[in-house]
């Protein structure tokens, strides 16, 4: 469990004392423990491990990537939202802030001036058309409510590069469908593409690849687009709404039979696959020794079969072989290129 930072002990303090109908959009940014619940708020989160606890907490919680447009026009008294790293997503949610709420209803933003707070809330009183008022809580970290004007405003909606639509993305030879709100949307991550590039060597197996395959933390599908062939039994997850749809929608354009399911590192799995491909999140701001680090091994471990091949790549830093012993009889370093490690892991213990 991770300790509860500044800024999200700040958004529930927030939370505690509303009684009207409000919107609570949470991200990656919110830590655990997750605050008691209150029927006068209702949570959407683009995270499916998040919103899993929310829901278990008693939260009235919906999952998907920040589409909105299930919810009425002037719904809210108040929209709350810790800002998240991707500006498009933060511009989409202030764009929808003005349907949303009331005449006279908040938009409190909660972030660190380093996280471009004051920018956006300047931004946002200008889509909104109300007040404006600033708060510094502690060091950096601000707080910014906003109140919505008359319907004059909102016209002009702020920049969010079309933030719900899929969109074609062409990186150098490679064609595939991506959208904001998924890390490195607009790219092949390098680390994805050594594994891919390796991959053969690793496996003493060419491309495509046959049996069952398990992309474990999928994003758009990069892995299993460049590996799977129409005999490949595949299963992508993922635990970001964004990252899902875009998995959907490259498998389709691929004419790619396979599975695409929301998880944290596989939880909602069961079934044992032949080759196991990852390239955990560890990129992403998230611990890179700890708690993470175990969960995709272990999910690993459960879900390879026991002549199977798990193929990680992670960044030179991730001590992965080290932590690995604990759940696999055989771990191998493939290979590094100075930037990336490729480790593949076998022989899953079955009494860890």
């Amino acid at each position: 469990m991770n300790p509860i930072d500044a800024a999200t002990s700040a958004l529930y303090q927030q939370l505690a004392g509303i009684t009207e109908p409000a919107l609570w959009l949470a991200d990656e940014n919110i830590t655990t423990p997750l605050p008691p619940a209150n029927p006068a708020i209702e949570v959407v989160s683009n995270r499916h491990d998040l919103a899993s606890a929310l829901h278990h907490a008693g939260w009235q919680t919906t999952f998907n990537d920040f589409d909105l447009s299930a919810f009425s026009d002037g719904q809210f008294n108040s929209l709350l939202y810790r800002i998240s790293k991707e500006k498009a997503l933060v511009h989409h949610i202030i764009n929808q802030s003005f349907r949303l709420l009331q005449e006279s209803g908040a938009l409190i933003l909660i972030g660190d001036k380093n996280e471009g707070i004051k920018t956006f809330a300047r931004k946002a009183a200008q889509h909104l058309g109300g007040t404006l008022r600033e708060q510094k809580l502690a060091g950096n970290l601000w707080q910014c409510t906003l109140t919505r004007a008359d319907n004059t405003f909102g016209k002009q909606p702020l920049d969010d590069q079309n933030y719900t639509q899929l969109r074609p993305i062409v990186a150098g030879e490679m064609h595939f469908i991506s959208k904001p709100g998924l890390y490195g949307w607009q790219k092949i991550d390098q680390g994805s593409a050594y594994l891919v590039a390796q991959l053969p060597a690793m496996i003493k197996q060419p491309l495509p690849l046959h049996g069952s395959l398990l992309d474990l933390g999928c994003g758009f599908g990069y892995l299993t687009l460049a590996t799977a062939g129409p005999d490949t039994q595949v299963i992508c997850t993922d635990n970001n709404a964004a990252a899902l749809i875009a998995c959907r929608a490259n498998l389709d354009l691929a004419g790619l039979q396979g599975t695409v399911l929301a998880s944290d590192a596989g939880d909602c799995l069961n079934e044992q696959v032949d080759i196991l491909l990852c390239n955990p999140p560890f990129h992403a701001g998230f611990s890179t020794a700890g708690d993470l680090t175990d969960k995709f091994l272990a999910a690993t471990a459960r879900l390879l079969n026991p002549d199977g091949i798990a193929c990680f790549v992670v960044n030179l830093h991730i001590p992965l072989e080290r932590k690995a012993q604990k759940w696999f009889d055989r771990v191998d370093l493939h290979s590094d290129n100075g930037h990336f490690k490729l480790i593949t892991l076998r022989k899953p213990r079955t009494n860890r």
